[in-house]
């Protein structure tokens, strides 16, 4: 039975325009609190889990908590005066998207186990219709993804992966009914996951074989327990809190001079994580082994006080062989060194370079996005891709960050949606797409900055892909991506009125 966004009884601007949104993460939750407070309520939240929350609610493996401070990391609009500490932990992000759910009145809005298996726009009727796992159907104006690109786990491609008979699981699906007190662990990857739940794990494994492609810089973590008394002045004073965000703000932002405007001064940068493992790690060969031989700041800067010391621990050995095979009960490494292993967590990231399968996004003439985007991921301001009418992309191509808070970005472009939407109300437009030449000019304009950034001086990173572009980061200052998201354009589209066609 299909489901029209359109006549939703969630909704009382059933005259205006319909809205999909696809998941409930940061993005699809700010979307969904800003249409409310425009007045507009017929939209649907597509959920393909049980519970709010997105990443923030699939990885919960022990360790999980963010690397960014705890008060930017939060919605502007809804600060939280009640974090414990200074970097916040899973379960408190996940209660915090949870709380800003309920107090906005969303769960109404919401559809959960409904995972998105294809989504077509219709030409004719300039709509997008969905259709979940289980056969169900959607249809709305309007289609908002706010799926991100760090949902879909990454498997490495190794020989007999399928083979191994022990307990084998994604640090995204982690199964806390194991035990792993006792056991032979492997751990696959060394990731920004990784760090976080190896000293975890480390304490009950009988033995840890840590396998290591390419070391991570590691920085030390500033974390610390936020007490009672500051809760309750933050509580008391929010103008104090929103000082303090501030203040982080912008000390992170002052990372874009060595990211982006010159990597030479990351050098310095550098020498603080070079004492971090001299400090932690005393073994000359371990040392050797963590210590990366790329540029700081090339791939993800990890921040941890425990990792370097939990690898130190006699249990636990640092592999830098790759891994030829696994087989039923142990892995071979690419020197034929055989380890035995009863459990294998791979700590290897997400799909970030392929945020969704081929099949799922059908725009302008039935075109697969996938078929769009042959030369990879692209889109204008990372948000609305040519040929593609209505479709916008929350967390999109090149918005990513290296430097800060990725819910600061997420609201610039939950803004730049908002301002589409009461466009088209305002014109009575039935589809806007961006123009292929506006979007191929953002787009050269962008990859000319990254080009230059330390992220292209020479390691392999997800954030970059297969042919070298960079898909992912935004090469820049947060603040100007806002401003560049701050209105929207007509100029930049192509636009359909209601019932006549025209050519912005």
């Amino acid at each position: 039975m299909a489901f029209d966004a359109r006549s939703s009884d969630t909704g009382k601007d059933k005259d205006g325009l319909s809205v999909l949104i696809i998941g409930s993460g940061f993005a699809g939750l700010g979307m969904g609190i800003k249409l409310k407070e425009a007045g507009l309520h017929n939209f649907t939240i597509l959920e393909r889990a049980g519970d709010v929350g997105g990443t923030w609610r699939d990885n919960n493996y022990p360790g999980c908590a963010c690397d960014v401070q705890s008060h930017l990391y939060s919605f502007s609009f809804e600060q939280n005066p009640s974090w414990s500490r200074m970097f916040a932990r899973q379960p408190e992000i996940r209660a915090y998207l949870n709380h800003c759910a309920q107090k906005y009145a969303l769960l109404p809005h919401i559809t959960c186990n409904a995972e998105v298996v294809t989504a077509r726009f219709d030409d004719a009727k300039s709509l997008w219709t969905v259709t979940t796992r289980d056969g169900r159907s959607f249809s709305a104006n309007l289609l908002v993804s706010g799926m991100g690109g760090l949902s879909n786990p990454a498997f490495p491609k190794v020989k007999g992966l399928d083979t191994f008979k022990g307990k084998a699981f994604h640090s995204a699906q982690w199964d806390h009914d194991f035990d792993l007190t006792g056991k032979k662990v492997a751990v696959i990857g060394t990731g920004a996951s990784a760090i976080q739940f190896v000293p975890q794990i480390a304490k009950q494994a009988a033995h840890l074989d840590l396998y290591q492609r390419t070391p991570p810089w590691i920085m030390p973590k500033p974390d610390r327990e936020i007490g009672a008394r500051e809760r309750a002045l933050y509580k008391r004073l929010p103008i104090l809190q929103s000082l303090f965000r501030s203040l982080r703000y912008w000390q992170l932002e002052s990372r874009v001079l060595g990211f982006v405007i010159n990597p030479k001064l990351m050098t310095l940068v550098q020498k603080t994580a070079e004492a971090h493992i001299r400090k932690q790690i005393k073994d000359p060969v371990l040392r050797k082994k963590v210590t990366p031989d790329y540029t700081i700041g090339c791939k993800r800067v990890l921040i941890s006080n425990d990792y370097y010391p939990a690898l130190a621990q006699k249990n636990v050995e640092v592999i830098t062989n790759g891994i030829r095979e696994v087989r039923a009960h142990s892995i071979i490494d690419d020197q034929g060194v055989e380890r035995n292993v009863d459990t294998i967590v791979y700590g290897t990231g997400f799909t970030a370079q392929e945020p969704m399968r081929r099949g799922t996004i059908f725009g302008k003439g039935g075109v697969d996005l996938l078929d769009a985007w042959k030369h990879g991921p692209e889109a204008y301001l990372g948000t609305t891709i040519a040929g593609f009418p209505n479709f916008f992309m929350i967390v999109g191509p090149n918005t990513g960050l290296g430097h800060s808070s990725m819910v600061y970005m997420i609201e610039s472009q939950v803004a730049y949606v908002m301002d589409a939407v009461k466009t088209m109300l305002r014109q009575k437009l039935s589809s806007v797409d961006v123009k292929p030449e506006v979007q191929a000019t953002f787009n050269s304009g962008l990859q000319g900055k990254l080009s230059k950034s330390v992220w292209t001086s020479g390691c392999k990173s997800w954030y970059v892909d297969a042919n070298g572009k960079n898909n992912t980061l935004w090469p820049g200052f947060t603040f100007m991506f806002r401003r560049k998201t701050a209105s929207f354009s007509v100029a930049d589209y192509s636009v359909e009125a209601r019932r006549r066609s025209v050519a912005a």
